[in-house]
């Protein structure tokens, strides 16, 4: 029998949100989700390894604690940091093993500063790496493809810090998307597949949840059979839920109606561009720009809130984009906004291209973060595409606009989902551009008007 392993995992995070030596976090508790992934990570583990969770977002490290092996998981906008952790603990002469999307896609550069790294998803690895380093062979390198996720390990959610996230009760019915946006990290990191859970064992894991969840699936209606039986089979549950998809959901009347039905009170939709050009370029053909308004208020008659995703920068961009995007967010009543740089993350088809072409600028991974431009854009200055998006921020989460949504909302939503997910959205996100400053560098930016 193997010896007990004490395996400490860490989820580095941004330094505007980390936890300070005092223990007191900044930042909104709404974008603090659950560590899902590392939760699964914990549950893959043989029964030997005892795990602990450190989320930078929640608590400090401590370079004392006493671990037979630390796993850091990691994006590209915190590799850095993890990086840094990494080479503190070997140091101290204890073993390192890395996962996550950044490792995954740069192996080589990540294996520079850990003993190990796992390429892909957890439950293809884990088990092997963690036999591999209790005999004293653990290898530089692990892939075994995308998991099977028929038997999915429950995670135990008493592994986090519970009150400290905005629901504890997170979980997935698939991973992956149909789709294959060239600009798409999640895809790539799935490997252009979708996978989906048996329906039962959804429903088994549900019904230990409360009544709020998170689905932190990637496009939960990628396989419309498949959302339907799910959907269908939640109704007697009667539990209210959120998850992202694709705008298809407002194509489908039996979809969108099994969706409300089975209690979804929002949902993320990555509209990206207005700019039917720019959606064909990406390889996003389920979107088509000229339906926006009329997708958005069909979702809305189903009593589904509309939070979505907007990128700015791509090629048929112009300076006039930010004003007409605030325009349409109005006009099309979207509920909440996560607007972003088009960021070519490595893995992607996307940075291939973008690094091919030498119009990649700045491999700093610190600011691989949604909020730096990284490449040289083709219709306007990189000081115009970061003011610029930083204005539409800094509108749409006005005082005046959020207060005015909010009491829109009213009209269309039931009250339980303005309450519960499109206000803490909005607070949330005025709270997160205080810090990040945006509000300050948006009013320094006044954009040509539609007609320019």
């Amino acid at each position: 029998m193997a010896r007990e392993v004490r395996f400490v995992l860490i989820c580095p995070t941004s330094p505007y949100w980390r936890t300070t030596k005092a223990g007191k976090h900044r930042g909104a508790r709404a974008f603090r989700f659950s560590m899902l992934p590392s939760l699964y990570v914990a549950a893959s583990m043989p029964p030997y390894v005892q795990t602990r969770i450190i989320d930078e977002d929640v608590e400090p490290i401590d370079y004392d604690i006493e671990a037979d092996l630390v796993g850091v998981s990691f994006m590209t906008f915190n590799a850095p940091r993890a990086y840094e952790i990494g080479d503190r603990f070997r140091a101290k002469g204890i073993p390192v093993i890395f996962g996550g999307f950044h490792p995954s896609f740069l192996p080589e550069e990540a294996i520079q500063h850990a003993d190990s790294v796992c390429i892909g998803e957890a439950e293809s690895n884990v088990p092997k790496m963690m036999e591999d380093f209790a005999a004293g062979r653990l290898q530089p390198f692990y892939d075994g493809g995308p998991a099977d996720l028929s038997g999915l390990p429950v995670p135990d959610r008493n592994l986090i810090r519970r009150s400290s996230y905005i629901t504890p009760d997170v979980m997935q019915a698939t991973r992956g998307c149909p789709y294959r946006c060239t600009f798409c990290s999640v895809a790539a990191f799935s490997r252009y597949t979708f996978r989906k859970r048996p329906v039962d064992e959804v429903v088994d894991e549900l019904r230990g949840l409360g009544g709020n969840v998170l689905f932190m699936d990637d496009n939960i209606i990628g396989e419309p059979d498949y959302a339907k039986e799910l959907f269908a089979a939640m109704i007697p549950l009667k539990k209210r839920w959120l998850s992202q998809c694709s705008i298809r959901l407002a194509s489908d009347a039996e979809l969108l109606r099994l969706a409300s039905a089975s209690g979804c009170c929002g949902i993320f939709i990555g509209i990206e561009s207005l700019s039917q050009d720019n959606l064909t370029a990406w390889n996003k053909h389920v979107n088509r720009a000229k339906d926006y308004v009329r997708a958005i208020e069909q979702i809305h008659q189903a009593g589904i809130g509309v939070y979505t995703g907007v990128v700015f920068g791509m090629d048929w961009d112009t300076p006039d984009v930010f004003r007409q995007t605030l325009e349409f967010l109005d006009t099309a009543r979207v509920d909440a906004l996560q607007a972003t740089i088009l960021t070519p993350f490595p893995g992607t088809p996307l940075f291939d291209e973008m690094d091919r072409a030498g119009r990649i600028v700045d491999k700093d991974w610190g600011h691989y973060d949604f909020g730096h431009v990284v490449f040289d854009p083709v219709h306007m200055s990189p000081e115009t595409l970061k003011t610029g998006m930083d204005w539409v921020s800094s509108q749409f989460y006005s005082r005046r606009r959020v207060a005015r949504r909010l009491v829109r909302a009213f009209g269309y939503l039931p009250p339980s989902v303005v309450l519960r997910a499109i206000a803490p959205l909005n607070l949330g996100y005025r709270l997160r551009h205080r810090a990040f400053g945006t509000f300050e560098r948006g009013r320094t930016f006044t954009p040509p008007t539609s007609a320019a």
